[in-house]
């Protein structure tokens, strides 16, 4: 059985993918394509999860670079067997895989669409990490060129409710309401930051428990999708 994912059509020389929580090994709570190793699932089904999602891409597990996030605007260029911590990482290396894994926060990939010079950026960017500027962050470290970013599924305006003190700093222009629209803070980080080609996939990871593991929706029980993405070699 292969992961499940949602590919990112981006010009270039890319390979991006969203994960489902379908296609892997675990059970119960994580079933079953958890890539979370910091949850309650065995460690062993977690690694071959990774694997199966590498393997969608063509991508080395060994070849991997995330970070431990922090809900930060630290972004790290790739730096495989290291871990960080951060909420983003990118590369410009082709073959090199970068992951960032989310649970109801927003996973983004960034481009470079030029041509000359690829290299690509994930990010997870929940409210604290989008109030601390992780999508600048994140287009920063791309560089000078024009970029393509990818929103991804994440907790929506439908079931994200939060208290004055998340919205008032966001502004009403991405609150309904008394819920806050991660998509739409997201989208408008990306466009402040000079990104003008951006996809959404709005998809949310609350209401879709075939589909995704979600952290509010499961009490905290639950497993890990992500992004992933590589220049391709």
């Amino acid at each position: 059985m292969s992961a499940d994912v949602i590919r990112w059509d981006v010009s270039g020389p890319y390979e991006v993918a969203f994960s489902t929580r379908r296609g892997g090994v675990s059970a119960g709570s994580f079933a079953s394509l958890n890539l979370g190793l910091k949850t309650d699932d065995e460690r062993e089904n977690v690694v071959e999860n990774r694997s199966r999602l590498c393997a969608e891409l063509g991508a080395e597990p060994d070849w991997i670079s995330m970070t431990w996030q922090r809900h930060s605007a630290l972004v790290h260029r790739a730096r495989p067997g290291e871990l960080p911590e951060g909420d983003g990482v990118w590369t410009d290396s082709p073959g090199e895989a970068v992951l960032q894994l989310a649970a109801d926060c927003v996973p983004i990939a960034i481009a470079r669409t030029d041509g000359d010079c690829p290299a690509v950026a994930v990010l997870h960017a929940g409210w604290r990490g989008l109030l601390a500027g992780i999508v600048a962050a994140g287009v920063e470290a791309l560089g000078e060129g024009p970029l393509a970013a990818a929103i991804g599924p994440a907790i929506g305006p439908c079931c994200y409710e939060v208290g004055a003190e998340v919205a008032e700093p966001f502004g009403p222009d991405v609150m309904r309401g008394r819920h806050l629209d991660l998509w739409a803070a997201s989208e408008r980080a990306l466009r402040a930051a000079g990104v003008e080609r951006i996809e959404r996939i709005d998809l949310c990871t609350a209401c879709h428990p075939d589909l995704f593991f979600s952290h509010r929706r499961d009490h905290g029980v639950t497993g890990r999708q992500g992004v992933i993405a590589r220049v391709a070699p």
